[in-house]
């Protein structure tokens, strides 16, 4: 029987909600108050957890953030990497173990061949990716093929995991969402011929549930094992390669091969005339930010403001021109990007010199036509919210969507393109009630927009090589991480040969 006809079932987890509730018993409360102290957790994970766990939310203070970890440590010892990682993914891991997987269309872990060897971009805990060898994937599933990588890249939302801020990562996790290569193995079910030079999207689709069927890929609904995300969110998310185990697990693109399930639907076949230089951003980048500007509906005579000049931004701005965009104004506060953003024609802002509502409002009386926020939940501007997020009272600030709805004209559109994974208090309801905004967000279902954005890239219309910086090997991308990570050196978008 075909995939679409089984869900393979998966593992679920050595332990049961009741051993869960019976530890807590046992150890007088403890791993209650972990589950609801915001010392511990976001409150994604104190509210949700503690639900899931149906616990009576004893309040806990213990004596030092080591103890603790040294604690929870020694109660999963068995979890590889524990003494790396931070509280969140530890209470990530725990919870995992604890509330098992839901069944998926595909195996997470690929097979591995027994002598072969590879290099690959691994995460060993915060601020800490290696250049290691591992074991080389085989092909795993009758719909896979194994990709001979030839050029990848770090995402502006990689350095969440490189902050140890998303939770769900292991140490020996193979990082990478963005890549490219020669297909030079394949499963019998796949009919891209041996030797196609393919881009892949980041998001793992299968292309049969409800969702593909409706061309919403990036909410696949059988590629995600994850029941924390599942009780995280009310759903399970995508599986996404290379971002944790939130997102199914997968090993990432950063590295010399890679395993791709369902690789007919997640595989575009690039042509001769569109150089790898170009190609490798149909991935991510240059689809994401197309999203960002459908979901503002951007259109001819559209008055924009994008805040975040990384590599979506800059992109989005490019996108916002192409729709017809009179204006794009350009918030930032790193100053090489703002170079950018001019060599575009963009309007800037830097918002450590200007105040980016009240700039606009003089600028523009009525306010602009769309706000999209390309920055993202870890950019707080305000006293109050650094140490809201120091505290772990709020796992997201939400700052620049605060600023988006002010500068945002009444009955105007915010896209929130950037990532939000968990809560943040002072929300701005108000406003967006109030003014009768439009707020819409969510991934880039990039299997949809690729053959389009495609298409821009072979007539030129489209070139992404303005926001690209720096080329490099794959062994450079560890020290790469901490540069783009401190912003040095002005990069932005990096190119990475195996």
């Amino acid at each position: 029987m075909g995939t679409c006809h089984r869900l393979k079932q998966r593992q679920r987890g050595t332990g049961s909600v009741a051993q869960l509730i019976k530890l807590e018993n046992c150890f007088v409360g403890f791993l209650s108050g972990i589950f609801h102290h915001p010392a511990f957790l976001p409150p994604p994970f104190c509210i949700h957890l503690g639900k899931a766990t149906r616990t009576a939310g004893v309040s806990f203070v213990g004596s030092g953030y080591k103890l603790r970890k040294r604690l929870y440590c020694k109660l999963f010892s068995k979890h590889k990497g524990c003494k790396m990682m931070n509280p969140t993914n530890i209470m990530a891991a725990v919870a995992d173990k604890v509330l098992g997987h839901n069944p998926t269309s595909t195996r997470q872990q690929p097979k591995t061949h027994p002598t072969e060897k590879m290099k690959a971009i691994v995460w060993h805990g915060k601020f800490d990716m290696r250049y290691d060898e591992v074991p080389r994937p085989m092909v795993s599933e009758p719909h896979d093929i194994l990709l001979k990588v030839t050029a990848t890249t770090i995402c502006g939302s990689d350095l969440h995991l490189y902050s140890g801020e998303l939770p769900g990562m292991e140490k020996g996790d193979i990082v990478g969402h963005e890549f490219m290569g020669i297909v030079v193995d394949k499963g019998p079910d796949v009919k891209l011929p041996i030797g196609t030079r393919v881009v892949v999207a980041f998001d793992i689709a299968c292309g049969f549930c409800d969702f593909c069927k409706r061309e919403e890929y990036t909410s696949c609904d059988t590629t995600n094992p994850s029941r924390v995300a599942e009780t995280m969110f009310g759903h399970a998310l995508v599986g996404v390669f290379g971002y944790g185990h939130m997102v199914g697990g997968y090993w990432g693109g950063q590295a010399e091969y890679v395993r791709v399930p369902f690789a007919d639907l997640n595989c575009l076949p690039i042509p001769e005339d569109v150089p790898d230089e170009k190609a490798l951003y149909l991935s991510d980048v240059i689809s994401t930010s197309f999203h960002a500007c459908e979901m503002g509906k951007v259109k001819p005579g559209d008055k924009v403001g994008i805040w975040g000049m990384g590599p979506i931004g800059l992109a989005a701005a490019r996108w916002a021109q192409i729709l017809g965009a009179s204006t794009v104004v350009a918030i930032s506060g790193t100053e090489d990007r703002l170079d950018i953003a001019r060599s575009l024609g963009c309007v800037v802002i830097n918002y450590h010199e200007q105040d980016p509502v009240e700039t606009i409002s003089k600028m523009f009386p009525q306010g602009l036509d769309c706000c999209i926020d390309a920055a993202g939940f870890r950019f707080a501007k305000s006293i109050g919210h650094k140490i809201q997020r120091a505290l772990l009272l709020e796992s997201d600030t939400p700052e620049i969507i605060t600023e988006c709805c002010k500068a945002c004209r009444k009955n105007g559109i915010v896209s929130v393109i950037a990532d939000y994974p968990g809560t943040a208090n002072n929300f701005p309801i108000g406003t967006i009630s109030m003014k009768h905004l439009r707020l819409e967000s969510g991934q880039s279902p990039t299997q949809r927009i690729w053959k389009m954005a495609l298409e821009k890239l072979r007539t030129g219309e489209y070139d992404p090589s303005f926001f690209v910086t720096h080329t490099m090997r794959l062994k450079d991308v560890p020290d790469a991480y901490k540069q783009f990570y401190n912003r040095e050196g002005g990069m932005v978008k990096i190119f990475v040969r195996p």
